[in-house]
């Protein structure tokens, strides 16, 4: 059995050293999404020399797009997928219980227009004799949540759904359209920073092995069948290996890389879907809202969904397919669509274009079908090997389809076919296993006295530890000490932040641009929160921390303002030229 050890964290370019060192990888994993992470933290617990690389940041594309839901999957037990609903539900509350800094229940009630409709439509889906959505009444949505329940009684811990009448309903939605005739409210989740929880697994992965390098920005350029040549992004610098196994797990992007690594024309795994969703500012829906999510069913019977997001209101989604996906945005005709959607469920709430502050939009790597509906095309996972070959000296192994809620279990599942692969043992299970800053988080109860505590020890105002925790976990209180050590001073143009929270997501959570900062280490993107003054700002910081001249902080500034107008749907941001601040070059800036 191998010897578990903790190592210490290696910078970027220390990782790079290593892998200068390398010929023979056991395992290369292609894709830094959910699944792949998942997958290299499961082997990295077994002590497997593992090597995790990403073309762009952790959790970048469909995994950081997703409509921020960690749900049982209600609406598979229509398509009869009663072994997914289970999983689903078993791991949505291992979540629950190994991510509790991220991962929270969530109210969630669905408003109904008749009692009995849609029971021949969706006998017939069942049967899979259709595959034309329609609407559900409450007798059929009854149906389904007690079936729900019962798999909730047997796997999970939520509570029993409830069914309103139309009294009951007006009482707590008295903004629902005429048509909402009953409602019902059941519990799943939600995952407040998905993002940073991808970016948690890889740092404990990287802290649990010697043996583990994950690194962002370096991506696969080609191969011929004994080889795989690998490319920095950020020097140009080629680095060429003989793996045994590679795990493709490059989400939409799987069968794009498939054709890198196969010489002969390799099958077709992914048949992708784009989902968008737009965050609004509307402080009337926020209002009505309160701590809940609206499940509902459009007009046309896609499901959509809303509820409370960062003081701001999350809606979404659409499912349509694609076939490229690079730069996927949420198109003026999503948007447009998801705003009426958005009516058709409060019509006496206004919701302006301008209302939206921040749109993003993923590619779901579905399995490939030929089903004229995105909705019918499963939602589990599957894995696909393809053995070597006379052209080929390693192993694939294709992970297809899967969701967020679900991530462990692919992960685990795709680590023991490579373990298998290998000759090897599952040391450890990750079943019970805490995530990062979900490590010993206190229960409700017990948090107010813990902040008491930890203001004794570091002098840090409570509110402040009370936001760092929200933010970090038990992670924070890392934080907490070092700022304890120094004069923490907040910045110019965002009293919740600081210099010394910023620097030590740079230094800790391996960020290389600028976007990796604004976007996925903190929610200043998508909470709507970023002007100009304050990205110059942070940019700065950041150019202190990097080593960047003034060419390339400008060039961070310029490509990151480009990204968000053309992604996300964030314009009239404009800098002035040149940045105000100097760069690092002109600083004295000590060594980390």
């Amino acid at each position: 059995m191998r010897k578990q050890e903790v190592v210490v964290k290696r910078s970027r370019e220390e990782k790079l050293a290593v892998l200068r060192q390398r010929h023979h990888l056991p395992v290369l994993i292609v894709g830094g999404g959910i699944n792949g992470i998942s997958t290299f933290r499961e082997l990295a617990l077994q002590g497997v020399p593992v090597v995790l690389i990403e073309k762009d940041d952790w959790c970048q594309a469909a995994s950081g797009a997703l409509s921020r839901m960690i749900h049982g999957g209600l609406r598979y037990l229509e398509t009869g997928e009663f072994d997914l609903v289970k999983e689903s539900v078993q791991e949505r509350d291992r979540l629950l219980k190994n991510a509790p800094h991220y991962v929270a229940p969530l109210r969630t009630t669905v408003p109904v227009d008749s009692w009995g409709g849609g029971l021949v439509n969706a006998s017939k889906r069942f049967l899979r004799l259709s595959e034309k959505p329609a609407r559900r009444g409450a007798l059929l949505l009854k149906t389904g949540l007690s079936l729900y329940d019962l798999y909730t009684r047997q796997h999970g811990s939520m509570p029993r759904h409830r069914l309103h009448n139309r009294a009951e309903t007006r009482a707590r939605w008295p903004s629902f359209a005429d048509w909402v005739k009953y409602s019902a409210t059941y519990y799943d989740a939600w995952i407040k920073a998905p993002e940073r929880l991808g970016v948690e697994l890889v740092l404990d992965a990287e802290n649990s092995s010697a043996n583990a390098l994950a690194l962002n920005y370096l991506s696969l350029e080609e191969s011929d069948g004994e080889r795989v040549t690998l490319r920095d992004r950020l020097t140009g610098e080629k680095f060429t290996f003989e793996p045994h196994i590679v795990v493709n797990a490059a989400g939409a992007w799987i069968d794009r890389i498939n054709h890198q690594l196969l010489p002969t024309e390799p099958p077709k795994l992914i048949g992708g879907t784009k989902g968008s969703h737009l965050i609004v500012d509307s402080p009337a829906l926020l209002a009505e809202l309160r701590d809940e999510m609206v499940y509902y069913e459009n007009q046309d019977g896609r499901v959509c969904i809303m509820f409370p997001w960062y003081g701001k209101v999350l809606v979404g989604s659409t499912d349509i397919r694609v076939d490229n996906p690079d730069d996927i945005a949420c198109s003026p005709e999503e948007q447009r669509y998801i705003l009426e959607s958005l009516r058709f469920v409060f019509p006496h709430i206004e919701v302006r274009d301008d209302d939206v502050l921040y749109t993003f939009a993923g590619v779901r790597p579905l399995p490939a079908s030929d089903t004229q509906l995105s909705g019918r095309i499963t939602r589990n996972h599957s894995l696909v090997y393809l053995p070597p070959d006379a052209t080929r000296d390693f192993s694939v192994l294709n992970l297809v389809g899967g969701k967020w809620t679900t991530f462990r279990r692919f992960g685990e599942q795709a680590a023991d076919r490579v373990l298998k692969l290998l000759g090897e043992q599952r040391q450890r299970s990750t079943e019970e296993m805490a995530i990062g800053g979900g490590r010993n988080f206190p229960c409700r109860e017990r948090r107010a006295s813990w902040i008491q505590e930890l203001h004794g020890k570091y002098r840090v105002p409570e509110s402040r530890i009370d936001r760092l925790i929200d933010r970090y976990g038990t992670r924070a209180v890392a934080l907490l000490r070092l700022i304890a050590e120094q004069d923490e001073q907040p910045l110019q143009h965002h009293a919740g932040y600081s210099d010394t929270e910023l620097r030590w997501l740079i230094r800790q959570e391996q960020v290389v641009m600028l976007e990796d900062l604004l976007l996925r280490r903190t929610a200043l993107g998508i909470s709507g929160e970023l002007t100009p003054p304050l990205m110059a700002e942070i940019a700065h910081l950041m150019a202190q921390e990097m080593g960047w001249s003034v060419a390339a902080r400008q060039q961070q500034l310029e490509l990151t303002l480009a990204r968000l107008a053309r992604l996300h749907g964030v314009s009239g941001l404009r800098l002035a030229s040149p940045s105000p601040y100097p760069s690092a070059g002109e600083l004295h800036v000590g060594q980390r």
